[in-house]
């Protein structure tokens, strides 16, 4: 069976401009990343799946789906949602690729999913909640399609708790990647969740490094805010924790920190 597209719905044109416009930019370059298949941010996210031939699982703005096609053979089926059609048929090529006859994948909006109630088994999406300027509605909205009893499970790098790091971090955040929108800390993605019924059944903060250039010269906004990110870079807070840049040889590392949860429905 081929992997399988289809179209589905999308929010409104200033949300869509901004977010299709960088992981077009980005389709390339953000499917290839290290980071993407680091066992820190994608083999640990998987082993949070359980392994349910039968199961039906939903991976929510799903990029180049990495994690679909690492799940496919823990679950029955897996249908990949994103916002940028290019991401989608990334997705789908990859999957015929590599022989993947449980995956289909459509274009669609995370805050207003176009599935019915209590569709699917489980619901995953990863690096995806720091670019929603609604992500309380992307937890509203997978704990709807799954059914009572099911998951939903988060994987995104988080921020400080202090006010001033958080700040100082967004603003390197922005300059870079002008899709992003703001990071969560684990306690305010905890009260999302519960305030759309989930109930947690595990957590994992997980340290996790990256090439720092890499990461700055892939997002669309990088190479020109070069010179003012490091001069930011240069003042940050004695408190910054969750976002910070180390020399590494002849060159830097972005330290950052996974939050890995997991609810029941």
């Amino acid at each position: 069976m081929r992997a399988q597209v289809w179209i589905g719905h999308s929010m409104g044109p200033m949300y869509e401009e901004s977010i299709r416009g960088e992981f077009t930019h980005q389709t390339d370059a953000f499917a290839s990343a290290a980071v993407m298949s680091a066992a820190e941010t994608l083999g640990a996210l998987v082993e949070l799946v359980p392994v349910e031939p039968e199961a039906r699982w939903l991976e929510v703005a799903c990029g180049p789906a990495a994690v679909s096609r690492a799940l496919a053979a823990r679950v029955g089926s897996i249908h990949g949602v994103d916002l940028t059609p290019a991401m989608v048929e990334k997705a789908a090529a990859a999957a015929e690729r590599e022989g993947i006859a449980n995956a289909e994948f459509s274009v669609g909006d995370a805050t207003a999913l176009d599935f019915e109630d209590a569709g699917f088994d489980g619901a995953v999406t990863r690096f995806s909640l720091h670019h929603i300027p609604a992500p309380q509605r992307v937890l509203a909205e997978m704990a709807r399609v799954v059914r009572p009893g099911g998951w939903v499970i988060v994987g995104d790098h988080v921020t400080d708790a202090d006010g001033d790091a958080a700040a100082w971090h967004e603003q390197i955040e922005r300059l870079r990647d002008p899709s992003h929108w703001a990071c969560l800390t684990p306690d305010r993605l905890q009260a999302m969740a519960e305030a759309a019924g989930l109930r947690l059944d595990l957590e994992r903060l997980i340290p996790f490094d990256l090439d720092f250039d890499e990461w700055l010269q892939r997002g669309s906004g990088g190479p020109g805010a070069a010179e003012l990110i490091n001069r930011l870079l240069a003042e940050a807070p004695d408190t910054a924790d969750c976002f910070r840049v180390v020399a590494a040889g002849e060159g830097r590392r972005l330290a950052l920190h996974n939050c890995l949860t997991r609810w029941r429905v």
